[in-house]
């Protein structure tokens, strides 16, 4: 889908799922590859996050792809972490080319009853990790007056969903600084554009305490449980491969790409299709 020969991207939260397709995606297109991930926990987070083998994982299949990647634990939520990538990057290969600015996480609680430090977690983990992602990388794009910038959003950014207003919220708020910032750097050569998929068939979605709050009536849901209610909705509306969503952020960033700025490019298999 376009040659990404001689670029170098950035990734975060790269250390698996939709992160690792993006990474294998981008390297066997031509690009040199920085990871990030934080390869730890988050109290709040009712799911195992990434480890430092996920990561050594990734960075090894790009490596099979005959490019060049650099694995750097580092937690979006962290502004030095976050400039310390960027920094990283530029000594090993001079140049940042591309952000996915993809690291996220997942939790459930209605509002009423959700505690400060869920909600603030996911704030500062799904939108200001997005903003220093965003912050760290910009100012070299802007130096080279070229950039492909691509944030992970989500389906539910253009909706309401029970049990995950924090979510919700972060994912619109993503809209709105990809929307702004696309209008700060257009004259510096730089597109920023967000991706918007529904279900992913990751790790974010496929774990006990995901299949319990979605399949409450079942006593101890399994992933087979949960692939037959996925399976059972509308045509296409089965989860998404990573390595769709992959394909999209792909376009985003190659030249065929560089009339898309300040999108929202949504990938739902017809869930948006009542949302305006």
């Amino acid at each position: 889908m376009g040659n990404l020969d001689e670029k170098v991207a950035v990734i975060t939260g790269g250390a698996r799922g939709q992160g690792r397709a993006h990474a294998v995606a981008l390297a066997a297109a031509g690009a040199d590859i920085v990871l990030c991930d934080i390869a730890g926990p988050i109290a709040t987070v009712p799911y195992p996050l990434s480890s430092d083998a996920d990561l050594a994982e990734t960075a090894k299949l790009v490596a099979e792809t005959g490019r060049r990647c650099v694995a750097i634990k580092a937690d979006v939520r962290s502004g030095p972490e976050m400039n310390a990538v960027a920094e990283q990057a530029i000594d090993e290969f001079g140049r940042i080319d591309i952000l996915v600015a993809n690291a996220g996480i997942s939790s459930n609680s209605p509002v009423a009853e959700m505690d400060e430090q869920t909600w603030q977690d996911m704030i500062d983990v799904n939108l200001t990790g997005v903003f220093h992602s965003f912050r760290a990388v910009v100012p070299y794009m802007i130096e080279r007056r070229w950039g492909r910038i691509v944030a992970t959003s989500s389906i539910v950014g253009r909706m309401g969903v029970k049990g995950a207003g924090h979510y919700a919220a972060a994912k619109w708020a993503v809209l709105g600084l990809v929307k702004s910032l696309s209008l700060e750097v257009v004259e510096h050569g730089i597109t920023v554009n967000a991706v918007l998929p529904s279900g992913v068939d990751t790790d974010m979605i496929q774990n006990t305490a995901m299949w319990r709050h979605l399949m409450p009536d079942i006593e101890n849901p399994t992933r087979e449980d949960a692939m037959k209610m996925f399976n059972s909705g509308p045509p296409n509306g089965d989860l998404i491969d990573p390595a769709e969503v992959a394909e999209a952020v792909l376009l985003l960033v190659s030249d065929h790409g560089r009339h898309f700025n300040g999108e929202a490019v949504t990938i739902s298999g017809g869930m948006s299709a009542n949302v305006t």
